[in-house]
């Protein structure tokens, strides 16, 4: 166990591999595992400074690949719910987000709300391609906020 954990580290290891580490923690992050991915953004515009543009974009895209996953999930969960239950659910949340639409999936940056609601938008069955244009406006938005932010507002930041 121990040689697969060194292992699978070396293989995430920033910078040898950081863009591709990068990718797959955005990815992951954005799926319904608690996971977060803006340290390893930070952490790797912070290492290589030269990086931060392509860090930002792989983060994008990692971070709203693993939201349409999970739109996808909802999606999936919805029908098979819809073959057992057969009784329309209408929360006050759900109501919300068909008013807004794939607009709402904006907000897909939020700690712990954000991801949930890719995974309701699917289930919703909101146009796929609008929710995944505006999950990548709103985690790009974040990106680049958050490692902006922390790097060049904090003391010692490499980057100006």
């Amino acid at each position: 166990m121990d040689d697969w954990i060194t292992w699978l580290l070396a293989v995430l290891a920033l910078p040898e591999f950081g863009l591709s580490g990068l990718f797959v923690i955005c990815f992951v992050s954005a799926t319904l595992l608690p996971l977060g991915s803006e340290p390893a953004v930070i952490g790797l515009v912070k290492l290589n400074p030269g990086l931060f543009w392509p860090a930002l974009m792989v983060a994008t895209v990692g971070n709203t690949l693993g939201g349409a996953v999970t739109w996808w999930m909802g999606y999936g969960a919805e029908q098979a719910y819809e073959r057992v239950a057969h009784k329309p659910h209408e929360a006050r949340v759900l109501t919300w987000l068909k008013r807004f639409g794939p607009k709402a999936c904006l907000l897909s940056w939020l700690p712990l709300v954000g991801d949930p609601l890719c995974a309701v938008a699917g289930w919703l069955k909101l146009p796929f391609w609008p929710c995944v244009a505006c999950m990548a406006i709103g985690k790009f938005a974040r990106y680049l906020t958050l490692t902006g932010f922390f790097l060049w507002m904090s003391p010692g930041a490499l980057v100006r």
